[in-house]
């Protein structure tokens, strides 16, 4: 477990269970008392996101002031992330100022790839770290610079657990699934759709050739979050996108320009 990312939790709170199984099955050999170390777990990680949500205010107050809309992607690896800014990017640089922060914890081929599309773009490399917080953010906004009234897309390190529990300073998380994933995610992963304010579907062209029920995924992210909101997207043929892009034009017009 890491705690210094916030997912850090008393040994206790771990449970072992075979499919089709009951019952707990995390037993103890031994009469040590971890009351101490499970003390310390816990106050790192009350530090440690108390200091996040910090920065994230003040990054919060920075974008409104700017009239900033900023928006924080997450997902699984693979989901499509990247794609979908590339396509995006591609079809409204006309009509809206992009910027973008690319999270991954090596390389620079996202940032290459959404370079290539005209938008400024900075990468943050994480290493060792599974997410983006709001010190790197405020960080990379020092050196990117977003201007005033444009729409800053962070595409965080893919990963549905941690991401989930730092505020970058954002308008709305926007978490996005993929169909070659399993309809199951919601279920497994309910603290990422509890927080999100939009989930996107993509690669629904792979529908036909996977075993994925969307309305069950639906379902399923509702049970966490009832007020999530939905747009089925394919960023390779296009489809759905149109949706997207109303959602992105009113959550920009809502935000306002940053002038006073």
């Amino acid at each position: 477990m890491c705690d210094t990312c916030g997912c850090s939790q008393p040994a206790e709170a771990v449970t072992f269970r075979r499919p089709g199984g009951a019952g707990h099955e995390h037993h103890h050999h031994h009469d040590h008392d971890h009351e101490h170390q499970h003390s310390r777990e816990l106050q790192v990680e009350q530090d440690v996101l108390q200091q996040n949500d910090l920065l994230a205010a003040r990054n919060r107050g920075w974008f409104e002031g700017r009239g900033i809309l900023a928006l924080n992607l997450v997902s699984s690896p693979g989901s499509g992330k990247t794609t979908l800014l590339e396509r995006t990017i591609t079809d409204l640089k006309t009509e809206l100022s992009l910027t973008v922060i690319e999270g991954d914890q090596q390389t620079l081929r996202d940032a290459d790839r959404i370079a290539a599309t005209g938008a400024p773009v900075l990468q943050v490399n994480t290493g060792k770290g599974c997410h983006l917080d709001a010190g790197m953010i405020r960080r990379a906004c020092e050196q990117l610079a977003p201007p005033a009234g444009s729409v800053l897309m962070i595409e965080n390190v893919g990963n549905l657990v941690c991401p989930a529990l730092f505020d970058l300073g954002e308008a709305a998380k926007i978490v996005i699934i993929s169909v070659t994933e399993g309809d199951d995610k919601p279920l497994k992963y309910p603290t990422m759709f509890a927080a999100a304010k939009l989930c996107l579907i993509n690669k629904t062209d792979l529908l036909p050739y996977v075993d994925f029920d969307v309305d069950a995924c639906e379902d399923a992210a509702r049970r966490a979050n009832p007020r999530l909101e939905f747009r089925r997207v394919s960023a390779t043929t296009g489809e759905g996108l149109t949706d997207w892009y109303d959602w992105l034009r009113e959550q920009r017009a809502a935000t306002g320009d940053g002038r006073q």
